[in-house]
């Protein structure tokens, strides 16, 4: 994170843990307000890698699940990073500005993914660098939310993943009620100032809670080549081209497609106890000797207890006895996901 950026916004209450903000001063009833009010989340979990040249389209379209070719101005979109084996590395979120491309994703595994982005690049004519230092992130949620973005004089797109640009930076909606906006350094502050009048600041722990409830795993430190693309339901969130060609891992995630081999997806769930780390395994009477599955991302709900994203063999989920860390650990309560899970 930006060091002028995280003094902003510690001297507007923000307090840290390592560079995640645990809250704006009351945790608990920021949660609150993330399911009922209207709210605006610093996104310091998510670090930025930028790739310029003439050849930065082909040279991402031909290591990304989705197609980038064809990724129009006016549209982001989500897309996998996979080892040989189909694995996935990293998830981003990618957008066009100007003629480079934006890939948002976690924090924790940016500089390692820069790095093995950069063996790729060979004779090709890109270049890939940190934009963490040029460009804030800030999520806005609730139903306040188109009101609050044309305090901004932004054009607010109306289709999930649309994107529009302002005066200071970019917007894109990522649901019916729920954008973020990617900020230049030098508009930040004054575009906090703005929304501040309308929104209420919260921390990560907030942001993440609605990703959950979103269907939205990321792939992080801890669960880096655990998981095929549709095990993390990349596919039903519009993150996978079967149409595009090659890419590392590509017959791998084909293969379980069109041989009708998805034996895992991945579920959203509730504990009545404290979140579990990304990476805890998952139990069930029908496998009572092995892991049936893993945490993807957990976060405090506001009704309390914790909620969840695990990735899960199908038929653990539908036996209904899931347990976390152990056999007799605490029995996942399944909630729905806004997505069917095909």
């Amino acid at each position: 994170m930006n060091p002028n950026w995280k003094n902003f916004l510690a001297d507007h209450g923000a307090r840290f843990e390592a560079e995640d903000i645990s809250d704006f001063g009351d945790a608990r009833s920021e949660l609150e307000s993330a399911a009922s009010d209207s709210v605006m989340a610093p996104l310091a979990q998510f670090g930025l890698i930028r790739a310029t040249g003439e050849e930065a389209a082909g040279f991402l379209h031909n290591l990304f699940s989705n197609d980038v070719q064809h990724l129009g101005r006016d549209r982001a979109e989500r897309c996998g990073f996979c080892s040989p084996k189909g694995r996935l590395l990293a998830d981003f979120l990618l957008w066009r500005e100007g003629h480079d491309y934006l890939l948002q994703l976690s924090a924790d595994i940016q500089p390692a993914i820069l790095k093995k982005l950069g063996m790729y690049v060979l004779r090709s004519k890109v270049k890939l660098a940190d934009a963490g230092d040029d460009l804030v992130l800030l999520g806005i949620a609730g139903s306040g939310m188109a009101a609050a973005v044309k305090l901004l004089g932004i054009d607010f797109p109306t289709a999930t993943l649309g994107v529009a640009r302002f005066d200071g930076g970019t917007a894109i909606r990522l649901d019916e009620r729920r954008c973020q906006l990617a900020l230049r350094q030098d508009a930040a502050s004054q575009v906090w100032e703005t929304l501040a009048s309308q929104l209420r600041p919260v921390g990560t722990p907030a942001w993440r809670w609605l990703e959950i409830e979103a269907g939205i795993p990321h792939i992080t430190s801890r669960t880096q080549e655990e998981f095929v693309p549709q095990m993390a339901n990349l596919e039903l969130l519009g993150g996978v081209s079967f149409t595009k060609g090659c890419y590392p891992g590509q017959e791998v995630v084909a293969r379980t497609k069109y041989l009708g081999k998805v034996k895992r997806r991945t579920y959203r769930a509730h504990i009545d106890g404290g979140c579990p780390l990304a990476g805890t395994d998952l139990y069930s009477p029908d496998l009572p000797e092995q892991s049936c599955g893993k945490v993807i991302e957990a976060a405090p709900s506001p009704a309390g207890g914790c909620e969840l994203l695990a990735s899960m063999l199908m038929t653990s989920a539908e036996g209904g006895e899931v347990r976390v860390g152990s056999a007799d650990g605490l029995r996942l309560a399944f909630r729905s996901l806004p997505y069917p899970l095909e």
